[in-house]
């Protein structure tokens, strides 16, 4: 961070930034002085803080550079010194001129004795203060001690040494022009793992061959490593492959090794690095297996989405090569996160083939009877399986082979499965009856034998569909007449509900003697009104008492009596609908020699659908039957009178129309499929006529075969968040619309996720004709996220818009809300509104 700080500083670098206290006073000079010269340790310590502070925005506080060199560097305090370091940092060393000024030559004293104190804390604070030194001047005299510092006793000094002898190197070559030697020497006897993996990161910077030779020689010990030095050595390695292209073998050797490190951080970066190094199968599948293993045996939920979305890129750069791991990625599946577990099947699906299909199906088969089996988390064993049936569901569509099999296992377990599970389920099945002639039989026959267990009124409806379309033969049809009359249960519907209601009340009263057990009839009550003549007339009104539907006892009727009962009328149009389908199917099939027996299902199912409209308009449900319910039954009713004069019509409009639109709408998913499927060819396709890239041909910074996901400057951009190229369209992407179009204040918010902050830039626009005073956004957030201050008030003039900032500080990387109102004042005194804004969800992927 460069600092100005009013003089000609040709290099003023900075490695701090100290927010500015508002609250508190700028000390004068003549305080400053007095404090630093007179004043306590801890009065000294708290002088040097401001003055610190104040360099840093800006304060011209030279005049108490000799002050502090006077009084405040002979000091042996631990604290004081440690600030001094901090002060020699800010503090300007330059004149006017831009020449280095004579102070500082009592500045490269005090730390000349610093380096050669014998408390090594005060040692190694000192080197690591030499390295955000850039005055050739002071660094000069220090080279020495600096040097000494390499020997000494206390791994803390050696390993700081060092790096300030690496930061010197780097920025002042000319200063120790043996520095490779002299850290290749360090690295070959040094013990302490820390120091050598310093040393190691200055070779790979400064001295690349140094440091290859020095791998070299010890690849063999590479597994014996701590985590610390392993992974430098992975860094050498990704830097010094384009270099030296002829070590090749040796750096995909030692990576080979890596991979079976104890450390789940070395493991992730030598798989990635091992991709970037070689795109032999061999290694391509050893990378993946990698990362399903730390997949696999990670705790952390976060790693694991990250890991698995690495792998994903995996397999989207080498298609074909890791879909022989799709089974061992299946051993994801136990962990108990949701996201991770439809991560992992959403690999699962892009690595089925028809070679590994049948284990796929037969693991998730496993996996589904678990979740039923498990009662101890239903919420989530029921997302699970609704996940794990969707997924099913789309290995059946892409691989027909394996249709059959599913379906069995969805008709065997449907009853047993939630409302979401089961839905899903009975659509897939419908979709299979369409696709598959051949298996409508052992379908429909399965539904009729489980039609009983269903509950759910959107499973029952899909149910009853199929049966309704596929149960074509007149035995299939009497099956099926009779499974639904058993669902039924006692006709009239009304006339038999209102029997066993009036049984209920007359069992209690009966116990309570012949006396009070006869049945009081309803009251009638009588006035008089008159007519249009003018004469008298006598209206007489009869008060019914309302139904306790607490009394019906739902729970133990048949399934479609209960559905009917509770209100939903829908699941009685498509009951209505598979009727007549029913009756016009065995009419045209049985022809005239069961012309009875048809009549009958004729009768039979307009007595239930009338029965259904009564039902709809009596006091036994809680919302009455709707109009379009209503007049959908109706209409059926009226299709079964008059099925003798058309039937041809009539069959065409039910049966034939219902099958062919159907029959498109699958083939338009199968359509649609397809062609999602040619464009992500065409994308990743590649032409004859372009051009093919060899690496050891292609430049030193130039492409290459390898991609720019796995080259370290690509990652470090992406971890910084300094990826260039951004366009603007993913900026928009970002917009958050706050409130509505047709609020009095409009207002959207671009969303900033950096690393450890969220960054609110609101737009507000005033859409009405008067000036909106003291207009304010105030926040509030959900989860690990803290509002940092609170937006100013503005006054928005009409038409016109304000832009509002909001910074949020971020705890951790888990899925958070931010949500908030608009408060304002209107013209009018003492009138306040306000709006409430959208939610904002920060999600988990905007970190990584």
């Amino acid at each position: 961070m460069a600092t100005v700080t009013g003089q000609a500083a040709p290099a003023d670098a900075c490695f701090m930034l100290i927010h500015p206290r508002l609250d508190l006073e700028t000390p004068n000079l003549q305080t400053l002085k007095r404090n630093l010269e007179r004043g306590t340790d801890a009065i000294k310590a708290e002088a040097l803080q401001q003055v610190i502070s104040g360099t840093l925005q800006g304060e011209n506080y030279e005049p108490l550079l000799m002050h502090i060199i006077r009084f405040v560097m002979p000091t042996r305090n631990k604290t004081l010194k440690k600030l001094l370091l901090l002060y020699w940092e800010v503090c300007p060393k330059y004149d006017g001129d831009g020449k280095l000024k004579q102070e500082t030559i009592l500045i490269c004293n005090a730390l000349l004795n610093d380096l050669q104190h014998p408390n090594e804390y005060i040692r190694g604070s000192t080197l690591r203060f030499l390295c955000k030194l850039r005055e050739a001047e002071l660094l000069e005299p220090l080279i020495g001690p600096t040097r000494e510092c390499l020997a000494h006793r206390h791994a803390y000094v050696r390993k700081n040494a060092v790096e300030a002898i690496a930061s010197i190197y780097r920025t002042l070559p000319h200063l120790i022009p043996d520095a490779p030697e002299l850290i290749g020497g360090v690295l070959q006897t040094e013990a302490d793992m820390t120091c050598r993996r310093n040393a190691l990161g200055m070779l790979t910077h400064s001295a690349p061959g140094v440091a290859v030779q020095w791998l070299k020689e010890s690849a063999q010990l590479v597994g014996g490593f701590e985590e610390l030095l392993q992974l430098a050595v992975i860094d050498l390695i990704r830097r010094a492959a384009r270099d030296f292209p002829g070590e090749k073998a040796l750096f995909i050797r030692c990576i080979f090794e890596l991979l079976g490190a104890a450390a789940s951080a070395v493991k992730y970066e030598a798989a990635a690095t091992l991709v970037a190094l070689s795109s032999n199968p061999a290694a391509v599948k050893a990378a993946a297996a990698c990362y399903i293993a730390l997949a696999t045996k990670e705790s952390d939920n976060n790693v694991r989405i990250i890991v698995l979305e690495r792998l994903d890129r995996l397999r989207a750069r080498h298609e074909g090569i890791v879909d022989d791991l799709v089974m061992d990625l299946l051993r994801v599946l136990a962990a108990p996160d949701l996201d991770v577990r439809r991560k992992a099947l959403g690999i699962v699906m892009k690595l089925t083939s028809r070679r590994n299909v049948d284990d796929v199906v037969a693991m998730l088969k496993k996996e589904l009877a678990k979740t039923v089996a498990d009662a101890a988390d239903y919420d989530a064993s029921l997302d699970y399986r609704l996940l794990l049936i969707q997924t099913i569901h789309s290995c059946a569509s892409q691989f027909p082979e394996v249709a059959a099999s599913v379906v069995e296992l969805f008709l065997d377990s449907i009853a047993e499965f939630g409302a979401s599970s089961a839905t899903d389920a009975i659509v897939f099945i419908r979709e299979v009856a369409e696709k598959f002639p051949d298996l409508r039989q052992g379908i429909v026959s399965h539904l009729v034998s489980s039609f009983l267990d269903f509950k759910a009124g959107k499973v029952m409806r899909g149910a009853l569909w199929i049966l309704g379309e596929y149960a074509e033969t007149p035995d299939e049809i009497r099956q099926v007449w009779a499974r639904l009359r058993e669902a039924i249960g006692e006709l009239p519907l009304l006339a038999a509900e209102q029997r066993e209601l009036d049984a209920a009340a007359a069992a209690p009263s009966a116990a309570e003697g012949p006396e009070k057990s006869e049945p009081r009839a309803p009251a009638a009550s009588a006035s008089r009104r008159i007519l249009p003549d003018g004469t008298y007339a006598t209206e007489s009104s009869l008060t019914a008492k309302a139904v306790d539907v607490s009394a019906l006892k739902l729970d133990s009727k048949p399934p479609l009596r209960a559905v009917l009962l509770h209100s939903d009328f829908f699941t009685g149009t498509v009951l209505a609908s598979t009727l007549t389908k029913l009756v016009l199917r065995f009419a045209r099939a049985a022809g005239a020699d069961d012309e009875q027996q048809a009549n009958s299902l004729r009768a039979e199912a307009i007595l239930i659908m009338a029965g259904v409209i009564r039902i709809g308009h009596s006091a036994f449900v809680a919302t009455p039957i709707d109009e379009d319910s209503y007049d959908r039954v109706l209409a059926c009713i009226r299709a079964l009178e008059y099925m003798d004069e058309d039937s041809e019509v009539l069959t065409e409009a039910f049966i034939a129309d219902t099958q062919r639109a159907f029959s498109r709408l699958v083939k338009g998913e199968v359509k649609r499929a397809a062609e999602e499927e040619r464009q992500h060819n065409d994308e990743n396709a590649v032409q004859v006529d372009d051009a093919i890239e060899f690496r050891l041909l292609a430049a030193a910074k130039g492409a290459g075969a390898e991609s720019a996901e796995d080259t370290l400057e690509h990652d470090i951009e992406l971890a910084t968040g300094e990826a260039e190229g951004r366009a603007a369209v993913s900026k928009l992407d970002s917009v958050v619309q706050l409130t509505g179009f047709s609020d009095a204040v409009y207002a959207e918010a671009y969303v900033n996720v950096n690393q450890y902050d969220i960054l609110l830039d609101i737009m507000v626009v005033n859409q009405t004709n008067a000036t909106l005073r003291n207009l304010s956004i105030e926040f509030s957030t959900l989860g690990d996220l803290k509002l940092v201050e609170k937006p100013t008030s503005y006054n928005v003039a009409p038409y016109s818009f304000s832009s509002v900032k909001a910074s949020i500080k971020v705890s951790s990387t888990e899925t958070g809300v931010i949500f908030g109102t608009i408060v304002y004042d209107s013209p009018s005194v003492n009138d306040s509104h306000s709006i409430v804004l959208n939610d904002i969800h920060v999600d988990i992927m905007e970190y990584i």
